[in-house]
């Protein structure tokens, strides 16, 4: 299986066809089922997808008309098989790796090199850290939520029986943080404009123009003023004199701060008026200098609003992070964890430990979120009967439409009950389904272990592939813990079938 470049008839294997020297087949590698490592039902799990051929054709068929072929002009090698790209993927989301440790094991595991088709005799082939990076981003979350329904239906073929109750889903939603450090108006605006220096004097050096010869000294000015600013405290004496006396001197050092930091923004204006044509790398990096401007205005006008002149700045007005612009500032009320900066993702899960649905909420409360994505899991899994959910996500128009979808709606109601609510609430189905609830929190820690921490990834596309990637990968982690648990089994009535003889 191959695709082929319309225009270049290039291509980019799925899996490379010839067997090398010492190769074994995927179905042939032996995993060991004793091992308590994560990677051992990770493998298992993709060895079955493999195996199944009906299964595996039509998770490359979602592979191949999503990555189009690529090829390096330069040496004129093809892309890198799709297969090996999925396993990298969901390697590295469930292992909750970074790129240097999947490199570490793309090299040197035994079991995983077999798997992406490395014999004895091919361990000089080395994989590049660049190579891992720019693969694995070639992955969409619109491409992982396709391969993600395939795995999941084909857990459900191997681990439902006829006559097996329906799905019964619980759906919950956890925050999801941006790596990013704890905002202040001060220190993202110190980020904006030493981002501004430093690319405005890499531009100008590119492009002849000495304006900008002491880029790392003006960093250093400003972080001073910054450092300032950050370590001023209000007094806490009673009297009047030296509390205004200290207020005075933290309207002082921001404003000297801001002045600086407005000098900078002025001078840099300036130089990207000079600058004239240039190719595309000049003309990404002055759009890039004019956004983290804005940043920086933005950031100004606000210290100077909250500090000189004593307004609150309304919430929505604030940015997080100049580089993780989707960030948000979120506040659970859990006991422990007074706010959390990220987004907040919501998952759906069966009864058998397989997620069917997520969705990644952007300035969305759970409210919100309800019908949505039952309506969407009810259009892939149409045996869905019934979803519990928490009080956070009720409200009586979500409980009416919610029953138009699905026959029984576990949505507790928030404040006093009147006699109708109890009549539903203390049902004893409505009882038995609620306290199963509580088992969603299992499937949200695991995720939360195996990668939904902190996502390293950049941008909103970043995350919501990172959330695809780690969704999927636990998908067939699952997929590999039922085949293991059935492998054991089997080992065990083949035990006592020879102590019986």
């Amino acid at each position: 299986m191959r695709k082929l470049h319309p225009k270049t008839n290039i291509m980019r294997h799925t899996r490379h066809p010839q067997l090398k020297l010492g190769e074994l087949p995927i179905s042939q590698i032996e995993i060991d089922l004793n091992s308590r490592d994560d990677i051992p039902p990770l493998l298992l799990g993709l060895q079955h997808i493999y195996c199944t051929v009906e299964l595996r054709q039509k998770i490359f068929a979602i592979l191949e008309k999503k990555i189009l072929p690529t090829i390096n002009k330069n040496n004129g090698r093809p892309g890198m098989d799709l297969w090996k790209i999925l396993i990298f993927g969901v390697l590295r989301l469930n292992l909750n790796c970074d790129y240097d440790r999947l490199c570490e094991l793309a090299n040197n595991h035994i079991t995983i090199r077999q798997m992406l088709g490395h014999g004895p005799f091919d361990f000089s082939y080395v994989y590049k850290l660049q190579t891992l990076k720019d693969n694995v981003g070639l992955l969409t979350p619109e491409m992982l939520n396709e391969i993600n329904i395939l795995t999941v239906k084909e857990g459900h073929r191997i681990t439902i029986k006829e006559g097996d109750e329906a799905l019964r889903g619980r759906c919950d939603t956890f925050v999801l943080e941006t790596n990013i450090h704890f905002p202040t108006d001060i220190n993202v605006l110190f980020d904006a404009t030493r981002k501004i220096i430093s690319l405005i004097a890499s531009l100008s050096a590119a492009c002849g123009i000495t304006e900008w010869r002491q880029g790392k000294y003006n960093i250093q000015r400003l972080k001073r003023l910054y450092r300032k600013a950050q370590k001023l405290k209000r007094s806490t004496s009673k009297n009047d004199n030296k509390k205004q006396a200290r207020e005075q001197l933290i309207k002082d050092a921001h404003m000297e701060y801001c002045d600086l930091a407005n000098k900078f923004i002025v001078k840099a204006k300036c130089t990207l008026s000079n600058i004239e044509g240039g190719g595309l790398k000049t003309i990404s990096t002055v759009m890039l200098v004019e956004s983290f401007i804005t940043h920086a205005e933005r950031q100004i006008d606000q210290i100077i609003r909250r500090v000189v002149k004593g307004e609150v700045i309304p919430h929505e007005e604030k940015v997080f992070s100049i580089f993780e612009e989707h960030t948000e500032w979120i506040n659970k009320g859990k006991a422990g964890v007074p706010v959390e900066l990220g987004l907040r993702v919501c998952i759906l899960e069966d009864q058998h430990g397989f997620i069917l649905n997520h969705l990644v909420m952007e300035k969305e409360t759970d409210d919100k979120v309800a019908v949505p994505i039952v309506k969407d899991t009810k259009k892939q899994f149409s045996d869905l009967q019934s979803t519990s959910f928490d009080k956070g996500f009720y409200s009586p128009a979500n409980r009416k439409e919610l029953q138009d979808h699905i026959d029984l709606v576990v949505l507790p109601k928030k404040g006093r009950l009147s006699a109708k609510d109890k009549e539903i609430e203390y049902s004893e189905e409505f009882v038995r389904n609620r306290h199963k609830h509580s088992a969603v929190e299992s499937a949200i820690n695991a995720l939360e272990v195996h990668g939904l921490d902190t996502c390293p990834d950049h941008g909103i596309d970043g995350f919501k592939r990172y959330v695809a990637l780690a969704v999927l990968a636990r998908n067939i982690q699952q997929l590999g813990v039922k085949i293991k648990q059935q492998r054991i089994k089997q080992e065990r009535r083949k035990q006592k079938l020879k102590k019986a003889a």
